[in-house]
């Protein structure tokens, strides 16, 4: 599988990378079995490049991820991980108190999510993640959604990555969001090797296209591309999908099953469209996927083996649909 080097930093990822948040139990639990079988999967697949994070599943992701790379050459494989929640342990009474998922996730209410971009939070919690993955250094590490914290992040979260990677317990860092403005600013403002930006450039969002890419490829940076599905309506569009997590609405669903027309009137399924479009931008160094089984992610490796004829993105672009 094809690799591509993060800025000027020593990092490679593959072009199809592991999105470890459904291993953490995002919305429903995976079997421990289950979680690893898909770490192997991926590896026999050529995937060389795991992400996640603190937030997925309270550490659980991050737990299971360490455990099935274990074994592995720790140099055949780069790990992202994220900074920006810290997780505290909660009073056990409180912890009885909550049911239902935590943020998203189905764990046990044993911790806290606590906001923290501060210097010392951003060492402590790469610390943290490293003791969970079982590791002595991470590959990359992403300020984790600062949306809401955007000074903060840029006044003492950036610095302290900066002085990590100096010291060799990060080898590349950056900003993974869902949004496209603070990621650009960013590129601008700091020596960040990469950003991961999810869900804003899809055959169905092309935002990251005004301004995030065009600056990422001026400066030599890396842009890792997540939600490529937006969620599943660009894997399965049909009534009752879902777009960035909520129901789809209808303009959007008809615009999804207007893309897979055209696709598959070039043989090509609407998830291998939805996987190679990213790809196509020379700032774009790799797509994540979250897979939560081997065979999710078996299918997500099949989807990118296939063929894109470039006259299916002129069809689409002919149609007003790209």
């Amino acid at each position: 599988m094809r690799r591509i080097r993060l800025g000027s930093s020593a990092v490679e990822i593959t072009e199809l990378s592991f999105g470890a948040a459904a291993i953490g139990n995002l919305f429903t639990a995976v079997d421990p079995g289950q979680a690893a079988a898909a770490v192997d999967a991926a590896w026999d697949e050529g995937v060389r490049y795991f992400d996640t994070a603190p937030h997925y599943g309270l550490g659980l992701s991050e737990r299971r991820l360490g455990d099935a790379l274990r074994d592995r050459p720790r140099d055949a494989y780069a790990v992202s991980t994220k900074a920006g929640r810290l997780l505290e342990p909660l009073p056990p009474a409180e912890a009885e108190a909550h049911d239902g998922l935590s943020d998203g996730f189905a764990v046990p209410h044993t911790h806290r999510r606590r906001w923290d971009f501060s210097a010392d939070g951003v060492r402590r919690s790469i610390e943290d993640s490293l003791g969970r993955l079982g590791l002595d250094r991470v590959d990359i590490v992403y300020l984790h959604d600062p949306d809401d914290h955007g000074e903060a992040a840029f006044r003492e979260g950036y610095p302290a990555l900066e002085k990590l990677r100096a010291e060799g317990m990060v080898g590349a860092i950056g900003v993974g969001m869902n949004q496209t403005a603070m990621l650009t600013r960013f590129l601008r403002e700091t020596d960040v090797d990469v950003v991961l930006c999810a869900g804003r450039f899809t055959l169905l969002d092309h935002s990251a296209l005004d301004e995030l890419l065009p600056e990422a490829a001026a400066r030599g940076r890396g842009v890792v591309v997540g939600g490529v599905f937006n969620s599943g309506l660009l894997a399965d569009p049909r009534p009752g999908a879902t777009y960035d997590y909520a129901a789809a609405p209808a303009p959007l669903l008809d615009r999804a099953l207007r893309i897979r027309a055209v696709a598959e009137g070039h043989g090509v399924p609407l998830r291998a469209a939805a996987l190679h479009y990213p790809l196509g931008h020379p700032a774009v160094a790799g797509v994540l996927v979250g897979t939560r089984s081997p065979e999710e992610v078996r299918d997500a490796a099949a989807q990118l083996r296939i063929p894109v004829p470039d006259a299916l993105w002129d069809d689409l672009r002919a149609e007003g649909l790209l």
